[in-house]
């Protein structure tokens, strides 16, 4: 089902935090052209905040796809210390037309400093979704 179709099934939102094992271009190119064939196929869609030391990922669609993609990225050995800050149901897709937007982390987010003293395991669900509401909005602006 591509992203942008209707569907009567509830939709889900799942935010998750992990640190990269051996950061680089093209590590993250694998991982963005998988993530974007995968979540094609399976309807879900979201954004991926990534810099050389977090991932910030929201994912969303049909609740047994997008719990499918979470395992997958448990089991995937790029991903370190991968913590679960938020997931439930939601009425709308922040990202519909995104199969995998990639958003590099701003300055606006947590300094390097911030994220080694572990500010992405104490980040609440709503400083979460916040980030997600705000990458969001700059993607719709941008066109």
């Amino acid at each position: 089902m591509p992203p942008h179709s209707t569907s009567t099934a509830p939709l889900m939102q799942l935010i998750y935090a992990s640190r990269p094992f051996g950061f680089s271009g093209d590590m993250l190119e694998d991982i963005l052209m998988a993530a974007r064939r995968n979540n094609r196929r399976d309807g879900v869609t979201g954004a991926l905040v990534c810099r050389a030391d977090l991932f910030l990922q929201m994912l969303e669609g049909p609740r047994d796809k997008v719990t499918a993609t979470f395992g997958r990225i448990l089991r995937d050995d790029r991903h370190l210390e991968v913590s679960l800050v938020w997931s439930g149901d939601t009425p709308a897709r922040l990202f519909p037309a995104w199969d995998m937007l990639e958003d590099p982390a701003r300055s606006w987010m947590w300094s390097r400093d911030e994220v080694r003293a572990g500010a992405m395991l104490r980040a609440s669900a709503a400083e979460a979704r916040a980030v997600f509401d705000r990458v969001a909005s700059e993607a719709a602006a941008a066109g």
